[in-house]
């Protein structure tokens, strides 16, 4: 289990840079949107290519993070009945869901992309307005960012077994929820040192010895 684990973290530790990287890019299509807004308005000029290009950005923060999303189980969740359940049933269903949903999914949409780019590319598909950009590098974005949710969804599958195999943590939780649950923990140790110490002292005390 230990090579698989691994594996998973050098999945993860992709995806992270990646979203890590992808999340600059919200703030540089906001940067864009707001400079077309403005030459627009008070200069009348417009340009199709600073249009879709902030079309192309946007959709590479959507696409490029979809594994990072799943990494930090920032996507949508519908826990109302799975969390009345025994947390191994949960993960179970978590694997069922991974392999028969979420799988079936990316490949139905990343096998046809994979041509579809390639075509692009062959003929040097540009955009059909004036002024447009070239079209391959939006399309390239589908098989990339799918590819890394496949991965993520890889990543995940290894780490639910190796929660039910007793070799690594629930996955399903959040890293801040992770963390919170930790620090919680390391306080209710630390308290129980306190009152352990505080105990000895006091029955110390009651038999006239030294503390």
């Amino acid at each position: 289990m230990r090579p698989l684990l691994a594996f998973s973290h050098l999945i993860d530790a992709i995806n992270r840079r990646v979203g890590e990287w992808v999340s600059w890019l919200v703030l540089v299509v906001v940067v864009i949107s707001a400079g077309n807004a403005i030459i627009r308005k008070f200069f009348h000029i417009s340009s199709n290519a600073w249009l879709e290009l902030q079309w192309y950005l946007f959709g590479a923060s959507f696409l490029l993070a979809a594994g990072y999303t799943l990494l930090n189980n920032d996507h949508v969740r519908l826990d109302i009945l799975m969390e009345k359940l025994p947390i191994r049933t949960q993960v179970k269903i978590e694997i069922f869901g991974v392999i028969f949903m979420l799988f079936p999914m990316v490949f139905l949409i990343l096998l046809p992309s994979w041509p579809m780019f390639v075509a692009s590319y062959d003929t040097l598909e540009r955009s059909a307005n004036s002024g447009g950009l070239l079209l391959w590098p939006a399309k390239l974005l589908i098989p990339v960012g799918f590819s890394l949710l496949f991965l993520a969804g890889v990543s995940h599958l290894i780490k639910c077994i190796g929660f039910l195999r007793g070799d690594c943590p629930d996955p399903r939780i959040k890293n801040s929820e992770a963390q919170a649950e930790e620090d919680y923990t390391e306080q209710v140790r630390l308290e129980a040192e306190r009152r352990t110490e505080e105990a000895a002292r006091l029955a110390a005390l009651q038999h006239g010895e030294r503390p």
